[in-house]
């Protein structure tokens, strides 16, 4: 039986992609990246047999059912995380969707967690300082595991008060 045409390209042209997705493969394991039309909007750790199932479940019901594998509008994202990875880049220039991000604090705390410059770390009261709510360290840590964006957003820069 012949392969079923390609019809990527076509969708693309028609309009009828909302979340294109790709694989990569890193030091820290297979990764799946989204990108909506505002920029990345996942990067998730595929580390079980149902994970991109349930990640490509999330972003139909969360973004848009319209979801398709088209790895050229991932490009820029994979190789800035290549480049990351091999240590040739500190910051990423990737534009980010935060639509997975569901409530403003939340937002503020990883937009403030994607400031720390490499290299560097914060505690969890920082985060939530900078987020504008100096008290609210533990929310920050929800925010922080909720993070739709590792790595990009490097929350693994982010630590207990004593370290």
């Amino acid at each position: 039986m012949p392969e079923p045409p390609d019809l990527t390209a076509a969708f693309e042209r028609a309009g009828l992609v909302d979340v294109a997705y790709a694989r990569l493969d890193s030091p820290l394991g297979e990764l799946l990246l989204a990108s909506s039309g505002r920029g990345l909007v996942r990067v998730a750790y595929l580390d079980d047999a149902r994970a991109e199932e349930l990640v490509l479940s999330e972003l139909a019901r969360e973004i848009s059912p319209r979801v398709l594998r088209v790895p050229r509008r991932l490009d820029g994202a994979r190789r800035e995380l290549d480049e990351f990875f091999s240590g040739a880049r500190r910051e990423f220039a990737t534009p980010l969707d935060w639509a997975l991000v569901r409530t403003p604090f939340s937002r503020s705390v990883l937009r403030a967690t994607a400031q720390i410059p490499f290299g560097q770390t914060r505690s969890y009261g920082q985060v939530a300082r900078a987020a504008g709510a100096a008290n609210a360290f533990r929310a920050a840590g929800g925010a922080l595991g909720a993070n739709p964006l590792p790595i990009v957003v490097p929350c693994h820069r982010v630590l207990r008060a004593d370290g």
